[in-house]
């Protein structure tokens, strides 16, 4: 059956079913490590709103950042929540997100490590440092060594998905990718650390470098009218970072 991702204190009962947990399983280093330098295809950091901005004082206590070594593929999801939204009010609805996941559901954070709104702004989501390779909570079997960038939306089949928006999904995952010389378009081999996942732990993955949360796990996130554009968000990741 296929499942979309509906986070917020109102899906509390969708948990299991949207698969952004924390995998509290071996494999994420305790300590920051540095991002690879010299790389040939770095691209430039985008323009990233800190988390401060949307955090105000709904901080809750959580537990140390775990760090893996590098980040190898990136994971695209929806938020299945309105697209109406006046991007002014985006601070506000990360929040609601963030109270759902970690206060609602007493995750360790929010789950994604970014997310991007409508109008292409770009938020810091979990904590840990959005150039380290932040362990998320974003899709089962395979947070660690990837990257999980939320569109703030429903992008079901025929839902226009704004430019701006995959503009931005892409500037991340060339920046994010680039710091371990990985192309966008390439093929990955992940392994996953949960059985919940479409892959038994242990066992290997292969995936493109951009992906849908729905390469990894059943659900139907982040929508098919998002999983259509990512052809064309990994060849826009590739040319941020010179790659033809």
């Amino acid at each position: 059956m296929a499942l979309a991702c509906v986070p917020g204190l109102a899906a509390v009962v969708a948990l299991v079913l949207c698969a952004v947990v924390v995998d509290r399983t071996p494999g994420g280093a305790r300590r920051p490590v540095a991002a690879r330098a010299g790389t040939e295809h770095q691209a430039a950091r985008p323009a990233i709103v800190p988390r401060e901005r949307w955090l105000g004082d709904a901080a809750y206590t959580r537990p140390p950042t775990r760090y893996a070594d590098r980040v190898s593929a990136v994971f695209v999801h929806h938020t299945d929540s309105p697209n109406g939204y006046d991007c002014a009010d985006v601070p506000r609805i990360i929040r609601y997100l963030y109270v759902g996941q970690a206060g609602g559901r007493n995750w360790d954070d929010i789950g994604y490590n970014f997310l991007v709104d409508r109008c292409g702004t770009i938020y810091e989501g979990r904590a840990g440092g959005t150039d380290r390779p932040v362990v998320g909570a974003h899709t089962q079997g395979f947070n660690v060594g990837t990257t999980g960038i939320a569109a703030i939306g429903t992008f079901t089949a025929g839902v226009p998905v704004p430019k701006a928006m995959t503009d931005a999904i892409a500037a991340v995952a060339a920046w994010k990718l680039g710091l371990a010389d990985i192309d966008p378009r390439a093929p990955v081999r992940l392994v996953s650390t949960n059985s919940l996942s479409k892959y038994r732990a242990g066992t290997r993955g292969t995936f493109t470098a951009v992906s849908g949360h729905t390469d990894g796990y059943w659900t139907a996130c982040p929508g098919a009218a998002l999983m259509a554009r990512l052809p064309e968000i990994r060849q826009h990741a590739a040319h941020l970072q010179g790659r033809r």
